[in-house]
């Protein structure tokens, strides 16, 4: 396992952007699937994308496809949000899993949760 810490959450309006950061500690992310999650309140988690970092293919959830980009660069992953929506009010997670796969079940390093609220 890995240890991961998420960053770069907060409050912004409908149609707004942000970007979300992992990095690892102990290793590097190489070698690795490394994906986002995210739990509304009352709702159970849910994908929303991963890359493989050796090759560097990308899987999205419909409903964040053409809004948000994953990418790896050297230590970090990073999630770039854009149009943001109220629906994608949550706690998004960074995870990790020892395989070349981008399936979404599988991930066993989570980083602790950044919050994302997007006002209407």
């Amino acid at each position: 396992q890995v240890q991961l810490v998420e960053s770069g959450g907060g409050l912004v309006q409908a149609g707004g952007s942000l970007t979300l950061s992992c990095a690892a500690s102990g290793r590097t992310f190489s070698a690795l699937t490394v994906g986002w999650f995210r739990q509304a309140p009352g709702k159970e988690r849910e994908f929303v994308a991963a890359v493989s970092w050796t090759n560097g293919l990308a899987r999205y959830a419909d409903s964040v496809k053409g809004r948000f980009t994953i990418s790896r660069n050297n230590a970090k992953n990073s999630l770039q949000m854009n149009s943001l929506k109220p629906e994608d009010t949550a706690v998004y997670y960074c995870a990790a899993k020892s395989a070349y796969d981008l399936a979404v079940t599988g991930f066993d390093s989570w980083g602790q949760g950044t919050q994302v609220t997007v006002s209407s």
